[in-house]
């Protein structure tokens, strides 16, 4: 009845469902396209599935990316299809896999649409990544004998708060997944306030720590570098939000002042702003080009430079001397993955927004590999500290490579959650 219930209400929402579809795609040509894959349409050659992995967005993608490099190791035999609702987390996707696995857009969760998606993939294991809950996706798997399991969860306080409200519709929902790998007890024992049996919940770590850099990374950043210019300092801010520009650019007006050779490297988090922002820097009479329009190397008194190339944040990290990682500074965003600069020996400075990754910034706090600001004046303190510093800079950057291996463990204890049912699958 709750699920009937929930699935009437989808219905009532399906113009602003489809609605905000449209504004994106306006504001990012990308979700103009592939439309059909969102009702459930997709290939004829799609089909005959072991596993079906469902990654939202840009940061549930790149978690899973070892997870699922390490499937197609321990069984090269098996097929995977990944499903995203976001054009990132595609272009993250295809660019880390290719045709090597079968990939769309997940349907919408319309029974309709999920009913017609997995009786074409005809997946015989689910595998959702972080907390993704689709009451109709998830009972069309359970109905058809298909595990489910959710990894890498995380819920929030203010998530778990929301969920609370709904408990009539989750609880059923989340009773027919057979496991959950969670980041922490603290999220243990939330799920376990939403009524999940502890018995089928554990504790697997972060995902995030396994960042395992693809080959020719550190080989491609020297490159980088060296067109960036060795005589000078680098910032590099990635995942900037709407607001947090404008605050960095300010920050690097006034850092300007002592380090004259100073070089800011913005990389926003959505592909359809990296117009806005360019023309921001040109608002605010700063000297600045495009990753993409850069040929050879950069001249000197270039105050910023746009990175508006996808999938190359890793190479833009390892590139820097330090990073700077956004959603962090404003209230309403829940901050970004900072373990990718630390894995490179970059010292990483964030925001006070944090929610989505309150453990891994206390851990980075406390092994002195990261540093958190709270203002703006902060911020043009920290930073200049650390531009004044290459020794800090250096062991920051050491704390965090070392960080990083001491928490890693989440794909091996993810892996003992799911080859029991790989094998019962095969």
């Amino acid at each position: 009845m709750a699920r009937h219930i929930y699935s009437l209400l989808l219905w009532l929402l399906l113009p602003i469902v489809w609605g905000r579809l449209l504004w994106r795609s306006i504001k990012n040509p990308k979700y103009q396209q592939r439309w059909a894959e969102r009702l459930g349409y997709v290939s004829k050659e799609n089909a005959g599935y072991d596993i079906w992995i469902h990654a939202v967005s840009m940061g549930e993608a790149t978690a899973a990316i070892p997870l699922v490099q390490e499937l197609m190791r321990t069984y090269p035999e098996i097929r995977i299809y990944i499903t995203t609702m976001t054009p990132s987390g595609s272009d993250r996707i295809n660019s880390a896999f290719g045709n090597t696995i079968g990939h769309s857009y997940a349907p919408y969760d319309y029974t309709f649409a999920v009913t017609r998606f997995v009786n074409q993939v005809r997946p015989k294991l689910l595998v959702l990544i972080e907390t993704e809950i689709w009451p109709n996706t998830i009972y069309a798997c359970w109905k058809r004998n298909i595990p489910i399991v959710m990894l890498n969860v995380r819920l929030s306080e203010k998530s778990l708060r929301k969920y609370q409200r709904i408990t009539w519709l989750l609880k059923q929902t989340l009773g027919y997944i057979a496991q959950f790998g969670v980041q922490s007890y603290t999220h243990q024992t939330r799920l376990i306030a939403l009524g999940v049996d502890q018995s089928v919940i554990k504790k697997t770590g972060s995902m995030k720590f396994e960042v395992k850099l693809t080959a020719g990374v550190r080989e491609v950043a020297e490159a980088v570098r060296q067109d960036w210019g060795r005589d000078r300092l680098i910032i590099v801010a990635g995942s900037t939000h709407e607001g947090e520009e404008e605050i960095l650019l300010r920050v690097y007006l006034q850092l300007k002042i002592r380090f004259t050779e100073l070089l800011m490297v913005v990389a926003p988090r959505h592909p359809e702003r990296f117009d806005s922002v360019f023309k921001l820097t040109s608002k605010m009479n700063l000297r600045a080009t495009r990753r993409s329009e850069q040929q050879g190397s950069l001249p000197h008194g270039l105050d910023i430079l746009i990175a508006d190339t996808l999938g190359e944040l890793p190479i833009l990290y390892s590139a820097a001397d330090i990073a700077f990682v956004g959603g962090s500074l404003l209230q309403g965003l829940g901050g970004h993955n900072i373990l990718e600069p630390c894995a490179v020996s970059v010292p990483v400075v964030f925001g006070p927004v944090m929610p989505n990754f309150r453990e891994i910034s206390q851990i980075a706090i406390d092994s002195q590999a990261g540093v958190q600001v709270h203002s703006q004046n902060d911020l043009e303190t920290q930073l200049s500290t650390l531009l004044d510093d290459p020794n800090l800079r250096a062991t920051m950057g050491e704390n965090g490579v070392k960080m990083v291996a001491k928490n890693a463990g989440a794909i091996e204890l993810s892996m003992n959650i799911l080859s029991p049912l790989i094998g019962k699958s095969k």
